[in-house]
């Protein structure tokens, strides 16, 4: 049974080309140069491993979501994962920290930029379709 989905084509290349931009220059930053990164934040110097997992998860989201744009469907798990640990991090990670330390103002712009992605992924990701047991729609 064929279901006509409502898919919002622009929002999903929009987040894809979103996801290429930040994420990608953040990524290169983090990997390259992550000096220059952790004190555009006036961020603690961190753990070079773990520092370079998380440039590395960035540039890996970068890339992919380049396929996104020739194929916005088949790449939709990008940005549920996307949606999912940005969530995560917000509610667990930040809120917590918001609440009982405080936030520098680049630490909240950092935040606004996660939620935008948020907020972006919630628009674009077509969730009856993800949700639907019949896969079959029409691929613009």
């Amino acid at each position: 049974m064929n279901t006509d989905y409502k898919i919002r084509w622009n929002w999903l290349k929009f987040m894809y080309v979103y996801t290429i931009v930040l994420p990608g220059f953040t990524g290169v930053t983090v990997i390259f140069a992550p000096e220059f990164y952790l004190s555009m934040y006036g961020w603690l110097p961190q753990d070079q491993y773990l520092l370079g997992i998380t440039g590395s998860m960035w540039l890996t989201f970068a890339i992919l979501a380049s396929f996104g744009l020739r194929n916005p469907l088949k790449f939709l798990p990008l940005l549920l994962f996307q949606l999912s640990y940005k969530v995560i991090w917000l509610s667990c990670v930040v809120a917590p920290i918001w609440i009982s330390e405080g936030l520098s103002v680049m630490e909240i712009l950092f935040a606004l930029t996660m939620l935008s992605y948020v907020i972006g992924d919630l628009i674009a990701i077509p969730f009856k379709l993800v949700f639907s047991k019949d896969k079959t729609t029409n691929s613009k």
